[in-house]
């Protein structure tokens, strides 16, 4: 079984310091809030900034943690009105390269994060409320709430590295 969440990260996070013991209403809040705080952060920047030890620049990290709030989403949403609740896993490197996220342009990645956090906002609620549970194929059972805190921890996460790339 893979390692996840906070046996994976630790509990806080040894690197961004995220709390895995906060509420899943507030892990659903937090992201909600995403789309401003990313805004804040990167204000009057490129978006091609870079860090010498990290594979991706600012407008990469706004777009990997889109697509993976907007893949969560819909596997919560197919799970409650299909009932298939099998997920695979994906790798977020081999999308980023589909995708070409350090070609993406800041405001491009800045405005389709808008609609993943609402979309993502949305599909947690509505998983929360009714109990949903996910079968991944690698982490075992991923609950609503474990869904909710591992993809706030994301959006965390990626918001210390973006700081870390404009710190140097």
């Amino acid at each position: 079984m893979e390692l996840w969440g906070a046996r994976f990260y630790g509990d806080p996070c040894r690197e961004c310091g995220f709390d895995w013991s906060l509420s899943p209403g507030d892990a659903v809040a937090l992201v909600r809030d995403v789309p401003a705080r990313y805004g804040r952060l990167v204000e009057g920047r490129r978006g091609d900034e870079r860090h010498p030890d990290l594979a991706w620049n600012v407008a990469a990290y706004v777009s990997h943690v889109t697509d993976n709030l907007r893949n969560w989403a819909e596997r919560l949403v197919g799970a409650r009105l299909t009932d298939v609740r099998a997920v695979p896993g994906y790798d977020p490197d081999l999308l980023a390269r589909a995708r070409g996220y350090n070609e993406i342009s800041l405001a491009g990645a800045l405005w389709s994060l808008r609609g993943a956090a609402e979309a993502w906002a949305e599909s947690v609620s509505l998983a929360l409320e009714d109990g949903t549970v996910l079968e991944h194929a690698g982490r075992g059972p991923q609950r609503a709430e474990d869904v909710a805190r591992n993809n706030a921890h994301d959006a965390v996460h990626h918001a210390w590295d973006i700081q870390r790339i404009l710190s140097c």
